[in-house]
């Protein structure tokens, strides 16, 4: 027998978990609330969702022929970025405001930084904030000529002083962007994530507690449970926290720092919500957050024992 132990380079652990069947699992994941938004806005919101996808795509494709990269398409994290900005758009939306904002997450968010693993925020909400900044009326727009439920968000009704109707948020039946409006359906593709392992609840869980005092504490209304309950089955909230703010590459690396993650978090949104002009403020909570990842990181990264590190 031979002694020797077996001296190999890093990474020394290694698991059969892939990129791609990683972005797989999340496209599963997203079916449940974009299955529902087609249903709740129509045909068009298939359209959009077709389109963005599409558009990333080809984008990430035409990219690395160009360069004389290896194509990287197959490991379907373009088809998420797709995915997720066009569950993003509101269905009154121009068809080609998708594929725009589609080019710009590929293009200049990912791609240009190197590619999967190297962007500095996550593609889809890039994507989606250069949208809303250069077409603001357009995303802005909920009212529509298609069937479905449109007009004024819950969160804008419930900023103006309004009532709304819980359980119709709960289930989705209510206007928001294509992927946003069903709390249920989202948090049937959260529960797949969080069953296989792809994600754990360390960010969500963080994120959604820390806005929920947030907003007891500074919102008005108290510990109201309804007020508590439409803040979080309105808005991009929960699909936020489960699908981007746990992010792979733009959330911290670090077990505490994901807990500091998800605080800062939960006191962005809380803060955009309450506070400025807009109901909502998840997708700007989140880049935010994203951009000072490397601080969180640096000031939550264990010590090591021995010299120079902690001691015992």
């Amino acid at each position: 027998m031979n002694k020797l132990l077996k001296v190999s380079s890093n990474p020394h652990i290694r698991s059969d978990v892939s990129t791609n069947s990683i972005m797989m699992a999340v496209v599963l994941a997203l079916l449940p609330a974009a299955g529902f938004g087609i249903y709740n806005f129509g045909i068009r919101a298939l359209f959009h969702i077709a389109l963005t996808v599409g558009a990333a795509v080809l984008t990430e494709y035409l990219y690395c022929v160009l360069v004389k990269k290896s194509i990287t398409i197959g490991d379907w994290s373009a088809v998420v970025t797709g995915m997720l900005l066009a569950m993003n758009l509101p269905v009154a939306a121009p068809l080609w405001i998708g594929v725009i904002g589609a080019m710009f997450a590929i293009l200049v968010v990912k791609m240009l930084f190197g590619g999967l693993g190297q962007n500095f925020m996550n593609p889809a909400l890039g994507g989606r904030c250069f949208l809303l900044i250069s077409f603001t009326s357009l995303m802005t727009n909920f009212d529509c000529n298609v069937d479905g439920y449109t007009g004024a968000t819950p969160l804008a009704i419930l900023k103006e002083g309004g009532n709304v109707d819980i359980l119709d948020m709960f289930l989705g039946k209510t206007a928001g962007t294509i992927g946003e409006t069903s709390m249920l359906a989202i948090l049937v593709g959260a529960c797949f994530l969080l069953i296989t392992g792809i994600i754990d609840l360390r960010i969500p869980g963080t994120y959604i507690g820390t806005f929920v005092l947030f907003v007891a504490v500074f919102g008005g209304h108290g510990f109201d449970p309804a007020f508590l309950a439409a803040q979080l089955a309105g808005g991009g909230l929960m699909l936020g926290a489960f699908f981007m703010a746990t992010d792979y590459v733009t959330r911290p690396i670090t077990k505490r720092g994901q807990y500091v993650y998800g605080i800062l978090l939960g006191i962005l949104t809380g803060i955009f919500r309450l506070y400025s002009p807009s109901a909502e403020g998840v997708s700007y909570a989140i880049i935010i957050s994203n951009l000072l990842v490397p601080l969180i990181e640096k000031v939550t990264l264990p010590k090591a024992f021995g010299k120079g590190g902690e001691k015992r």
